[in-house]
């Protein structure tokens, strides 16, 4: 979750209202938009 919260200037609460899959989806969002080459 820190990932998202880094990524997304997301808080803990915002999180805690998603299913653990829109966490995945949001982390694997999260992954591609921090990496430097977009993969």
């Amino acid at each position: 979750m820190a990932d998202l919260a880094v990524t997304f200037h997301w808080a803990p609460d915002h999180m805690d209202r998603l299913s653990l899959t829109e966490l995945m989806e949001w982390r694997e969002r999260a992954r591609v938009r921090s990496s430097a080459d977009g993969e």
